[in-house]
């Protein structure tokens, strides 16, 4: 434990020590490492970005990839800090091949010779985290083994434990700090990490994407070769071809470069708005383009998420956005979005307005897509609000897509290419299907509240009839619960409203069994749902206003 501990110390000394000297006394001041700083010492003359990003290359591979993340962070840091942060290299010396040995024989149990019909010991690549070695498997199939670094999991661990104590002193004592989520962007950071030091993580990823685009003969994914994987080795099919952005053997190779760009584009439109599962990091190293003009995708270890409430959310953004509605758009950012202080609305609704007048009149073809989102996240980082996870990583890979398209393809625009399912993704939200999701969701919430309600006010008039007016409750308990029924309260009218268009659908359930007899069911209880709630919502109304008069 002592040497744990030392360790730790050690490693507060010399990050003190890296930004002592790269002139970054503001962040040791911030995050309290003061007291670690050493004496003064020669310093670095830079921009303050250039000193940031020299100062975590020179700390390694934990801080190497925070800076990289930032780098996609346009909603929390300016543009001149992205642009350094950019710059970061995921580069790491090469692991002696005697060691690479020792790994295989402590994963796979036995020498790479012997478990491999072949086995490349110089890497094909080597990276902060691990290298990838060229090998053969029995059967004949060339395949890339990814081999961890010795310990990096023990020391990532030790940084990781490191920022997150750093990051909640900085939210202490520095109130930009925690306006913009400093503690959840690094405990983000660290989750994510943590899931790409376990190879098997993005062996199940590239399986999900090699289900979903199973029988499209315009992608492909590897196959992953469970017998010869474990948490520290990952075995693949090798994808070979052309890297998407080496122009001139393309070109020799007689390859479509814009049908390249149709097929990545409609990959991209299915992850995102089918699967609901994207790669996050379509950079062109992950890219290879085969003969056929076919696209080898690799590199699963950051995946990027997108279920139905989110769905929502965007189509409800693209919806304002193409209606120049800026109290919409605003609500819309608000649902994507988190922040740490009050949000000033106003504000916010002014900066929209100007962002809008930018736009009005262009169709989303005419629009410069990277741009477009540039700005956007201007508007959010003024207004200190922070996108959710997902919709960084699917902007970080739509701005990637726009760079590749622009590169294949000079005359391609990513807004006119994704019109059509933005289009599609916004109209959905009004579909019968999803009309009716969102009603069986309401009423199934509303029955939940009313069964629960009565209970609940049941128990605090006990209380107040054994105490008499010498009652004790906190606000806070009943919060979850108020808010609870505004929710459902506003629902109800929902429902109300809809109640004729729901009566119809029952009688056409009834008249017509064999088409819509799976509807019953659920019609039925949206009806008893919604009539109870909006019995108890009446009932607590009526409660709240006895008890003010």
């Amino acid at each position: 434990m002592a040497a744990a501990v030392g360790t730790r110390l050690e490693r507060y000394r010399e990050i003190a020590s890296v930004l002592s000297r790269h002139g970054l006394s503001f962040i040791i001041g911030a995050t309290g490492l003061d007291r670690f700083e050493p004496a003064a010492q020669e310093q670095t003359r830079a921009s303050n970005p250039e000193n940031l990003r020299r100062a975590l290359e020179e700390l390694g591979p934990t801080f190497v990839k925070l800076g990289q993340v930032l780098s996609t962070r346009s909603d929390v840091l300016p543009p001149a800090y992205l642009t350094e942060l950019a710059k970061l290299q995921d580069r790491a010396p090469v692991v002696p091949a005697a060691v690479i040995k020792r790994l295989i024989v402590e994963e796979l149990g036995d020498q790479p010779d012997k478990v491999f019909a072949s086995f490349q010991l110089k890497p094909l690549a080597s990276a902060s985290i691990g290298q990838a070695h060229l090998a053969t498997l029995h059967d004949g199939t060339e395949v890339v083994v990814k081999v961890q670094r010795p310990d990096i999991a023990t020391n990532i661990a030790i940084d990781l434990e490191i920022l997150h104590t750093l990051a909640v002193r900085a939210s202490r004592q520095w109130k930009l700090a925690a306006d913009y989520n400093i503690t959840g962007i690094t405990d983000e950071f660290a989750r994510t990490l943590r899931e790409e030091l376990d190879y098997t993580h993005e062996g199940r990823n590239a399986e999900t994407f090699a289900a979903n685009f199973a029988g499209d003969d315009t992608i492909q994914i590897p196959r992953v070769f469970w017998d010869t994987s474990t948490t520290r080795v990952l075995t693949l099919e090798r994808i070979t071809g052309i890297k998407v952005d080496d122009l001139v053997a393309l070109d020799a190779a007689g390859i479509d470069r814009r049908g390249i760009v149709v097929h990545a584009v409609d990959a991209i439109a299915q992850m995102v708005f089918v699967d609901g599962v994207f790669h996050a990091d379509p950079h062109p190293g992950n890219l290879f383009v085969e003969a056929s003009g076919r696209i080898g995708l690799i590199d699963f270890g950051m995946v990027g998420q997108i279920d139905d409430t989110l769905r929502g959310q965007l189509a409800d953004l693209f919806m304002a956005l193409s209606r120049h509605d800026p109290d919409r758009m605003a609500s819309a950012l608000m649902a994507l979005s988190s922040s740490k202080s009050s949000i000033d609305q106003e504000s916010l609704r002014a900066d929209l307005v100007g962002f809008i007048d930018i736009y009005r009149g262009k169709g989303l073809g005419e629009v410069d897509t990277a741009a477009l989102i540039n700005k956007l996240l201007a508007v959010l980082r003024h207004n200190r609000l922070q996108l959710q996870p997902s919709i960084v990583m699917l902007l970080r890979m739509l701005l990637m897509v726009e760079g590749m398209g622009v590169l294949l393809d000079p005359t391609f625009n990513l807004g006119d290419a994704l019109k059509p399912y933005a289009t599609k993704l916004a109209l959905s939200k009004f579909s019968p299907a999803a009309i009716a999701r969102r009603l069986a969701a309401a009423g199934l919430e509303a029955a939940e509240l009313g069964i629960e309600l009565p209970d609940k006010i049941r128990k605090v008039f006990d209380v107040i009839d054994r105490n008499g007016i010498e009652v004790h409750l906190r606000a806070s308990e009943l919060d979850p619960l108020v808010a609870r029924v505004e929710r459902v309260g506003n629902r109800v009218v929902a429902g109300v409203i809809a109640a004729a268009f729901i009566r119809g659908i029952g009688e056409l359930a009834v008249s017509d069994r064999k088409r819509f007899g799976h509807w019953s069911g659920p019609l039925m209880g949206i009806g008893l749902g919604a009539s109870g709630a909006l019995s108890a919502y009446i009932a607590l109304t009526s409660m709240r206003r006895r008890r003010q008069n």
